[in-house]
């Protein structure tokens, strides 16, 4: 398997600029998820690695080969860029038996049959799926059509693997499933994938590193899921990934007080460029902790058990927020009632300029 980089890539439909001056680099051996809301360019990326739009600017290689490069004039055909694809909608054909759809790309290269059926038989075993190698798409599950269609992107002994939203048409526990699947598929080829998705919780399960890129097609961060949960680089990576409350943090008559439709005083850190307000607070609902002794009260609307931890909302003045307690906390410290008045302390807040027109929530 190979490293994958892009390098200054610009792409344009008409007049709207999808990507612009792109960069980013797929180390060798590791799943790379690409997260971004929809419309913000992951599906324009990967078109364009696979050689089906070519970008205005920039280069892209795989290892040591070229596979576009616009200064130089080089563009290597899609069919020729030996690159795995796995989509959304499986795409096996359905009078095809799982051994024949596996078997397709190496028919189109006119290959010997024996070499052709020796690679599928290989490539089916990669996915614990030769026992079903006469079975027609119809006869198997939604988690073992996703496998066939990993199995015939593995076929063709590519460098690089792509996988574009694979596990959306799954239902939950398919696509834990299906997860844990594709990790162990990769660690056993050591193989190089870059994962399409908008599901941030698939991409923290899964991922080495996740590249977080902006509705503008930029950028945003690129890290393990532990820096960009612990250390985000701004504001859209800490409220894109993970749950997040934001309430503004005003100065109302010398004091720095939390705007909750009411002004409450506010009296933990602030780093020194919130000392005079302007900025929100930002706190994820697990860095909230419930203390008797706290001044800031809330009151608890709704409680929720989820199995490992409950969910809860508080109204702080007039602003709601959400809570999660874990279950060796709620049996050492008790948990909430609905309707009770609660003091609460806020864990590795952060602090980021108010947008102006921007709902915080």
């Amino acid at each position: 398997m190979a490293n994958v980089k892009f390098n200054d890539i610009t792409f344009r439909y008409g007049s709207n600029t999808v990507l612009e001056h792109f960069s980013l680099e797929v180390e060798s051996g590791k799943i790379v998820c690409l997260v971004g809301p929809s419309g913000c360019g992951k599906t324009t990326l990967v078109r364009a690695l696979l050689g089906l739009i070519k970008p205005e600017t920039g280069s892209i290689t795989v290892g040591d080969r070229v596979l576009f490069d616009a200064q130089k004039r080089i563009n290597v055909p899609a069919e020729k860029r030996n690159i795995g694809i796995v989509f959304q909608d499986y795409a096996v054909w359905p009078h095809m038996t799982v051994v024949e759809n596996v078997s397709y790309p190496l028919k189109k290269q006119r290959l010997p049959k024996d070499q052709i059926r020796e690679r599928a038989m290989r490539a089916l075993e990669q996915v614990h799926m030769t026992e079903y190698a006469n079975h027609l798409p119809n006869q198997l599950s939604g988690g073992q059509q996703q496998r066939v269609a990993i199995a015939r992107a593995l076929v063709v002994d590519s460098d690089v693997l792509v996988m574009d939203e694979p596990i959306t048409n799954l239902d939950a526990k398919l696509r834990e499933e299906m997860l844990i699947e594709i990790r162990m598929i990769q660690k056993r080829l050591n193989a190089t994938i870059l994962y399409i998705t908008h599901d941030q919780q698939s991409a923290l399960q899964l991922c080495d590193k996740m590249a977080i890129m902006e509705q503008n097609g930029t950028l945003c961060q690129y890290g393990s899921d532990e820096e960009i949960i612990l250390h985000p680089a701004n504001r859209f990576t800490f409220e894109f990934i993970g749950v997040s409350n934001f309430i503004p943090l005003v100065k109302d008559g010398g004091v720095l007080k939390l705007d909750c439709g009411e002004k409450i005083p506010y009296s933990g850190e602030v780093p020194a460029e919130a000392a005079d307000g302007g900025f929100d607070l930002g706190v994820r609902p697990n860095d909230i902790v419930f203390d008797k002794d706290s001044p800031l009260k809330a009151k608890v609307d709704s409680r929720i058990f989820l199995g490992s931890e409950y969910n809860y909302f508080l109204s702080v003045g007039q602003k709601q927020i959400r809570v999660q307690q874990s279950m060796l906390d709620a049996r050492t410290k008790g948990v909430a009632d609905e309707g009770e008045t609660v003091g609460v302390r806020f864990l590795n807040a952060r602090f980021y300029p108010t947008q102006k027109g921007a709902e915080t929530a």
